[in-house]
């Protein structure tokens, strides 16, 4: 009888469960056709949302906005938020480092594309290279656009260089920088040479074979101390290097892998901590006249520490207890401090549109290069047939030159010379003055020029009198090779140039005079040895005035 007391409650209950189904039902309906109309609007509006979410500020409305685009993006973040304004002349810096970024990048594209047909193999590199020249749509055009890539980030590294050291852009902060961008510029020349063997064509052949002769050269120093059989450095650097004792098939394959995949890593590696030191060690160089406030402000200080603003009508005043974001950090109590904010400008928009327009700049005249100039391929390479003259690479045609007097001093000892004394530079030379000035003012301007002159006529004449008179060994042939190591042209040329440097340097009283005076030396030296190297060598690296006078075979 009790569970019949209301007989009626669950036929209620029964039923207002079939309503309330009925209910969902009929409300589930209408959300399915919406949720599918809401589908469709979001697929028609993935790419705007698809843009928003890679670019969370959209375009700079404000400094703020700006500021943020930069500090929130990876590829934007090696950047600062602000640019000063003379960083954005193009006298300041003539956008070498970042020309020489576009074209390493250019490289690495357009050298994936040939790796697809490029094949390591004596027996089938020179036919690929066919192919590619041939056959492969575009092949020929890729090709070219790598080769003159190749030989223009070299010469952009080159000037790159030399423009750092001629504003002054090693002083401190910025010595590890320079000695990271020496290591660059040795891995553009690997990059470059190793890259030279792979068309496996007689140029590369010859190229190479000169290049393992080089790394073989300090045998030249221990046959004449007869220690070879117990340290020969020059035979395990040439194995090292070809994997034999002649360039085949080894060679071709250490050539590859170093070109492909060692020296582009290293080299990537090396550029972001460049390019990251440079944002550290507060960016591109500048003297300290481009702080200067403009005529017609004043700086008014008050006894509370803020600053007054004055130009012209108008009138600002700083509160020194002011804040500000991370994104407007600056050195000591107000922003005014070094006039750094006075003169800058948002990174984005206007550095990244110069840096937009250096870059197509670059990319049109790498396409014109190689759309009008094909990269040169000659017959296949034949060990049995020398190339007369067999020359290398024009990057290396000046260390040629050197080694045609001394294979160890022109290959080996007078470049890591060089090269390690340009890395001490920074540590030698550590006086206190305004960088990123050319030549360090007036002064330094007229020792650069003097010193032009005397490398002129230092390196002229020892070629005129070697080519009239030849060297020691034309006049005393049985003279020891030991004396003909260390007492060549390249290294009286040397000692020329550092008995100079120190002059310059006791004359001035100035280190910074005497790097000025080294470096020009070492620059005009390369120039004049590499166009003499290449212009006027000829059959048997004979002088001759035009490539007309060489003997006709």
């Amino acid at each position: 009888m009790t569970s019949h007391e209301n007989p009626g409650q669950p036929m209620q209950e029964t039923s207002s469960g079939v309503q309330t189904a009925e209910a969902n039902k009929n409300e589930k309906a209408p959300q399915s056709n919406g949720a599918l109309r809401t589908l469709l609007s979001n697929l028609m509006e993935t790419p705007r949302q698809f843009r928003h979410s890679m670019i969370r500020h959209g375009r700079p409305t404000s400094d703020r906005a700006a500021s943020q685009a930069v500090f929130t993006n990876v590829f934007l973040h090696i950047l600062p938020t602000r640019i000063h304004k003379y960083s954005l002349r193009p006298s300041a810096t003539w956008g070498l480092g970042l020309i020489s970024l576009v074209l390493f990048v250019l490289l690495f594209v357009t050298g994936v594309l040939l790796m697809i047909y490029y094949k390591p193999s004596t027996d089938q590199a020179y036919d690929s290279m066919k192919e590619l020249q041939y056959i492969v749509p575009t092949g020929r055009f890729m090709r070219n656009i790598h080769r003159w890539a190749a030989h223009g980030m070299v010469a952009c590294v080159i000037l790159h260089m030399a423009r750092a050291f001629y504003t002054s852009s090693y002083k401190s902060p910025r010595q590890f920088n320079w000695v990271v961008g020496m290591v660059l510029f040795v891995l553009t020349l690997a990059l470059s040479f190793t890259g030279y063997l792979l068309p496996w064509d007689q140029l590369a052949y010859w190229a190479a074979t000169i290049g393992s002769q080089i790394a073989e050269s300090p045998r030249e120093l221990t046959d004449a101390l007869h220690i070879t059989e117990w340290f020969d450095i020059g035979g395990f650097q040439k194995h090292l290097l070809l994997g034999a004792d002649h360039v085949g098939q080894e060679a071709l394959i250490r050539f590859y892998v170093l070109h492909v995949m060692v020296l582009p890593l290293l080299t990537t590696i090396f550029l972001v901590v460049h390019f990251w030191r440079i944002r550290k060690d507060g960016g591109l160089t500048r003297p300290s006249s481009a702080d200067e406030v403009s005529e017609g402000t004043t700086l008014i200080p008050s006894a509370d520490g803020a600053v007054t603003v004055q130009a012209g009508p108008v009138t600002t005043t700083v509160n020194p207890n002011k804040t500000y974001g991370l994104m407007a950090v600056v050195r000591g109590k107000t922003p005014l401090v070094d006039r750094a904010l006075a003169n800058t400008l948002p990174t984005y928009p206007h550095a990244l549109y110069a840096i937009a327009a250096v870059t197509m700049l670059t990319v049109a005249v790498m396409l014109a290069l190689g759309y009008f100039y094909d990269a040169p391929l000659k017959e296949l390479a034949n060990p049995a047939v020398p190339e007369n003259p067999a020359k290398a690479p024009w990057y290396f045609l000046g260390l040629q030159e050197l080694v045609s007097y001394s294979a160890f001093m022109g290959g080996v000892g007078i470049p890591a010379i060089v090269v390690i004394g340009l890395m001490l530079v920074p540590y030698l030379d550590r006086e206190r003055e305004d960088v990123g000035l050319w030549f360090s003012g007036p002064r330094g301007k007229r020792v650069t020029l003097g010193t032009a002159l005397f490398t002129i006529v230092v390196v002229l004449s020892m070629l005129t009198f070697t080519v009239k008179y030849g060297w020691l060994r034309n006049w005393y042939p049985d003279i020891p090779q030991i004396v003909i190591t260390f007492v060549n042209p390249g290294t009286v040329m040397l000692v020329a140039y550092v008995a100079w440097s120190f002059l310059i340097t006791k004359l001035t009283n100035s280190t910074r005079m005497g790097a000025l005076a080294v470096f020009t030396c070492f620059l005009i030296s390369f120039v004049i040895l590499t166009y003499f190297a290449t212009v006027h060598r000829g059959p048997n690296w004979e002088f001759y005035w035009s490539k007309s006078q060489w003997p006709v075979h």
